[in-house]
């Protein structure tokens, strides 16, 4: 008599006995369950692009928003510096004028007058051009939150979608199956429209 005895463990069962719960019986048992299942791992990656356009966009709105407080403040300095060489230039035209009896003297401050107009000129057009900046930068960053807000309406949609494919599984429902169908429409249409920039 032999000391060996056989142990099977259910992989074994299972390969022997396909109708006892396998593979190819499992998915062959509940069609409906399969398809919502795949339904579901397509919609949580469409989800995840979604959702990673969105911080993406949010990411570039707030560098813009930061651009434009950055060169907000560089055009204020600029706007003071501006003021400052106003006030020397006032104080040049005083100087001339207290000194019209001094030729070499008034030389001197009508010199000087006409040097802070020239800077001033100069500081005004960088000033300006920094505004214009501000403004970009401020436009691009309220296009950037745009598209923000839409990936995220499209992510939010994705996310009811699977919810609803989930409730459908439970509950066995075709009216909530096509209702999963028809809010991940949706998203994918806000998500169309957020990537072309709607």
């Amino acid at each position: 008599m032999s000391d060996e005895f056989e142990v099977r463990g259910p992989h074994d069962e299972a390969l022997e006995h396909p109708e006892h719960g396998g593979h190819e019986a499992h998915r062959d048992a509940d069609p409906f369950a399969s398809r919502i299942a795949v339904m579901t791992a397509i919609l949580a990656t469409i989800g995840a692009v979604f959702s990673y356009q969105g911080s993406s966009t949010e990411g570039l709105a707030l560098f813009y928003k930061n651009e434009a407080a950055i060169r907000k403040t560089e055009a204020a300095n600029q706007w003071s510096y501006y003021q400052a060489k106003g006030e020397k230039e006032n104080l040049a035209e005083l100087g001339a004028a207290l000194s019209a009896s001094d030729p070499k003297a008034h030389a001197k401050f009508a010199a000087d007058v006409d040097k802070y107009v020239q800077q001033k000129h100069e500081i005004f057009a960088k000033a300006q051009a920094l505004e214009k900046s501000v403004e970009e930068a401020d436009k691009m960053s309220e296009e950037q939150l745009h598209h923000h807000h839409r990936w995220a309406q499209a992510t939010t949609l994705t996310q009811i979608a699977i919810s609803l494919a989930a409730i459908t599984l439970l509950t066995r429902r075709r009216w909530l199956q096509i209702a999963a169908y028809g809010v991940a429409g949706f998203g994918a249409l806000v998500g169309v429209a957020a990537f072309l920039g709607l």
